[in-house]
């Protein structure tokens, strides 16, 4: 059999393809000189990192001996995981007292002074005292067709199946509604609260914002 005499020639390029890859996959390296005092408290000395030294800092010098960079220990994956969650609620809490800041500024912005905010709170109750007074007036006005209804049921009092299913299908309509009424008069109630309740806290901290802008005294 007769060998192709290019073969050779085939198989370095081959290689040297393989090669190149391999050595662009290489880690970039900071040129300089790498030192660190090891475990055993020798001082070593390379032109590359110094792998006696990853789970400590090492220093890269310039040529003229000055620092030129430091590079931090090497991290296991559980440090890294650490550090990765450290970082995570260390930039959860900058975003909450940002957020605080932004908050307080647009409380002060709205609420320049006492005055203002009791204004708004007196506003806040009076509409919904507006809305309770309409069900209120609802109430009455189911009150006296109830009255109406009954006098109509009179005549059905000893036996009230045998009343038109008209006059019953009111008198149905007229309980429901006047509990809807009064459930709805109660959640208002509860809305009185909590706007009381957003008023007393937002006074908390604007008491403490207004004290802190203060004009300083001479």
């Amino acid at each position: 059999m007769t060998r192709n005499k290019w073969w050779p020639f085939g198989v370095f390029v081959t290689l040297a393809g393989v090669c190149g890859v391999v050595w662009g996959q290489a880690p970039m390296v900071t040129p300089g000189v790498y030192t660190c005092i090891d475990a055993k408290g020798r001082k070593l000395t390379a032109d590359r990192p110094i792998p006696e030294c990853t789970d400590r800092e090492q220093k890269i010098l310039n040529p003229s001996g000055t620092v030129k960079a430091k590079v931090g220990p090497s991290l296991t994956a559980q440090e890294r995981a650490d550090l990765e969650l450290k970082e995570k609620r260390e930039l959860e809490e900058r975003n909450r007292t940002a957020d605080e800041k932004r908050r307080d500024r647009a409380l002060l912005i709205r609420y320049p002074n006492k005055g203002v905010h009791d204004q708004e709170r007196q506003e806040a109750l009076a509409q919904i005292a507006v809305v309770i007074q309409a069900a209120k007036n609802r109430l009455d006005e189911l009150a006296k067709q109830r009255v109406s209804i009954d006098a109509e049921m009179e005549f059905y009092k000893k036996d009230p199946s045998k009343a038109p299913s008209y006059l019953r299908r009111q008198l149905e309509d007229n309980i429901q509604s006047q509990a809807v009424q009064r459930r709805f008069m109660g959640e208002q109630d509860g809305e009185i609260k909590r706007v009381n309740l957003r008023f007393d806290d937002e006074l908390v901290r604007l008491r403490q914002l207004w004290a802190l802008n203060a004009p300083a005294k001479n």
